[in-house]
């Protein structure tokens, strides 16, 4: 039986932890309070990294520019987790969120672990999701630059 392999991220590990980590700066300062929402500094630190992503699949031409970046968003989302959950006390204080409705009568340590474990997926998921967006456009820029150029 022969086996498929998915196609390789195309970047050195090194590379690609290293993108995601381009990332990470506004989650620690959105978390710190440092930048808000809405805020042109804040526009930055969300779009700057992800049109660095696609500018570095498509200047090293990556065979597989979507499955590259689609690893580069599910490590920008363990990050993104890891930053929330070390910065979780910081970032909501003494007003923590908590559970309404049936799950409102949980111990608060339960609902403490709930939330946080939902973060937690919630944020790699996202990571997934902007790797997947950006791997799209990346692939098909390539595609068009391709066509361009041939």
């Amino acid at each position: 039986m022969t086996g498929h392999r998915p196609p390789a991220p195309g970047l050195p590990m090194i590379a690609l932890i290293g993108l995601a980590l381009l990332a990470v700066p506004r989650v620690v300062l959105h978390d710190l309070d440092v930048i808000q929402e809405g805020t042109f500094v804040n526009a930055l630190f969300v779009f700057v990294p992800p049109i660095v992503w696609i500018a570095v699949v498509l200047v090293r031409r990556v065979p597989s520019p979507f499955m590259t970046l689609l690893v580069v968003g599910a490590l920008y989302g363990v990050f993104l987790a890891l930053g929330h959950q070390l910065l979780w006390d910081v970032a909501w204080g003494d007003d923590p969120p908590a559970l309404g409705g049936t799950l409102s009568g949980l111990a608060p340590g339960t609902q403490a672990v709930i939330i946080r474990v939902f973060s937690a997926v919630g944020s790699v998921v996202t990571g997934v999701v902007v790797g997947a967006a950006c791997g799209l456009v990346a692939w098909a820029a390539g595609r068009v630059l391709r066509r361009t150029h041939a």
